[in-house]
């Protein structure tokens, strides 16, 4: 499985065109990526096959959220639903940085249908270990942990990844999906340690590494050239 993050629908166009697996759909990438707008997530919906994930985030100033930040998401989970989709991007942490489990429990049981990425909100916990046994509570909802291993990028994290998906298998839980800094000139390297079934990637697969610029045929080629 290889996951692209995109901003629009000639993008996600473009990337499904190109081999690309799976989609994450975000807007203003350059602060980490924030909620899109409805009519961006319809016209993606409406012009692509593949799965998209789309990503719900108010703000970029942390991931301990206000009571009111907690409605605006589920307000716009709830837009989702009513479109049919229940593919989100999210994460939430307490103030201590554990998972905020008191908000996971309200939003699947106003939401029992959702298909989760839990994002690298889980690289700022105090113990991934811990915090990966707690996400696994929530298996049925949340399908995957995009994560760094809680380094800067994949390769400083290389080896609390591999540890990750050991776990993973361990337990039959969450999958890991790593993603920051991979690109076709390290993912053979990185992919032989850590062995995921699956990868996320942004820049790496454009051209120049910009968002400013489309997802690059020969990157996407190399990269699905390495995973098969």
């Amino acid at each position: 499985m290889i996951e692209c993050i995109v901003q629009n629908a000639e993008d996600a166009k473009n990337a499904e065109k190109l081999g690309v697996t799976r989609l994450e759909l975000v807007s203003a990438i350059q602060l980490g990526g924030l909620t899109p707008t409805y009519g961006t997530v319809k016209s993606v919906l409406d012009s692509v096959q593949i799965p998209v994930q789309v990503m719900i985030r108010p703000h970029d100033y942390g991931f301990i959220y206000t009571s009111d930040d907690k409605e605006v998401m589920k307000k716009d989970i709830s837009l989702l639903d009513e479109m049919g989709h229940n593919r989100i991007v999210i994460g939430a942490l307490n103030e201590n940085k554990t998972i905020d489990t008191v908000f996971l429990d309200d939003l699947f049981r106003e939401f029992p249908r959702l298909n989760v990425t839990f994002h690298r909100a889980f690289d700022e916990v105090r113990d991934q270990t811990e915090a990966y046994h707690t996400l696994a509570a929530y298996q049925k909802n949340i399908q995957r942990i995009l994560t760094s291993g809680g380094a800067d990028d994949c390769a400083g994290g290389v080896d609390a990844l591999r540890a990750l998906v050991q776990l993973q298998h361990k337990l039959q839980g969450p999958g890991i999906l790593p993603g920051s800094g991979l690109g076709v000139d390290n993912i053979r390297a990185l992919h032989n340690v850590i062995q995921a079934d699956e990868y996320h990637f942004g820049s790496g697969v454009r051209r120049n590494r910009s968002f400013e610029e489309r997802v690059d045929k020969d990157k996407v080629e190399g990269v699905r050239s390495v995973l098969g």
